[in-house]
């Protein structure tokens, strides 16, 4: 494997450095539900770095690089994933948040080699307690991030905001656009113990016909826990019946903000 050159390294941060250098600062999301939101320091620009290791029994491990950095109503991505030597993928994603005045609405695009273009919209509606309704579409083409819901779907769900910035949020991501019936529901429980500190819980089930020649019926629990201190990150995560195929899926990344 060809170790990547000094420039090759830095050519994410100097994509999104540039994208934002007369941004204003202001709140930005990271998902379409607002699992994770953006943390802001006060920096002209906030940058997010997430490694992630993909473990499948009788697979080759992947790992996933992602760099993402918010300013103002902007937040912009570039990603990196690899399995063995099977599979490989860049990605480029900008996210722009417009608020409105009954909540906000935030829309999206993702470029990826090997063809793959996509984009998503989701509007909040409401401030303690709030809707979502949400709509995705992509051109079809392999495409590996750092979501494992239905690209091409619609989002419905609602959430709640409550004392020491804690929020629960249940919602569901349900395929639109084939037979395949495949939905995920979320529920999300997100709490600050301390200033410092952030913890996420996200419980989810899935159902629908598995993404296989010889499709069958299929339903399965998983969850993710996320810790958050100061600047550093972790996450680890347990995902059976990955992407609606009979494999299981453990992932774990650990990262920082600066």
């Amino acid at each position: 494997m060809n170790r990547p050159s000094a420039a090759t390294t830095r050519l994410p941060a100097i994509f999104l450095a540039a994208m934002f250098a007369a941004a204003k600062p202001a709140l930005a999301i990271e998902d379409r539900a607002d699992i994770e939101p953006s943390e802001r320091s006060g920096a002209a620009v906030d940058y997010k770095f997430t490694p992630t290791a993909y473990f499948v029994r009788g697979e080759p491990a992947a790992l996933d690089l992602n760099l993402r950095g918010t300013t103002g109503p902007h937040t912009a991505w570039a990603g990196f994933y690899r399995r063995g030597g099977e599979f490989q993928q860049a990605r480029l994603g900008y996210e722009r948040q417009f608020e409105l005045p009954f909540g906000r609405l935030i829309a999206s695009a993702q470029y990826a080699t090997r063809g793959f273009w996509g984009g998503a919209a989701t509007l909040e509606a409401g401030r303690e307690l709030f809707g979502l309704i949400g709509w995705g579409r992509t051109n079809l083409k392999p495409y590996y991030n750092l979501n494992f819901d239905p690209n091409d779907s619609v989002l419905l769900g609602a959430g709640l905001r409550l004392p020491r910035d804690t929020v629960l949020t249940l919602f569901q991501v349900r395929d639109d656009r084939s037979a395949s019936a495949q939905r995920i529901t979320h529920f999300v429980f997100r709490t600050r113990a301390a200033r410092t500190t952030r913890w996420t819980l996200d419980l989810f089930h899935k159902s629908g016909w598995t993404a296989e020649d010889d499709p069958v019926a299929l339903r399965a629990s998983g969850a993710a826990l996320t810790f958050d201190y100061e600047r550093y990150f972790a996450r680890i995560a347990w995902d059976p019946r990955v992407n609606f195929t009979s494999s299981n899926m453990l992932r774990i990344a650990a990262g920082l903000r600066f």
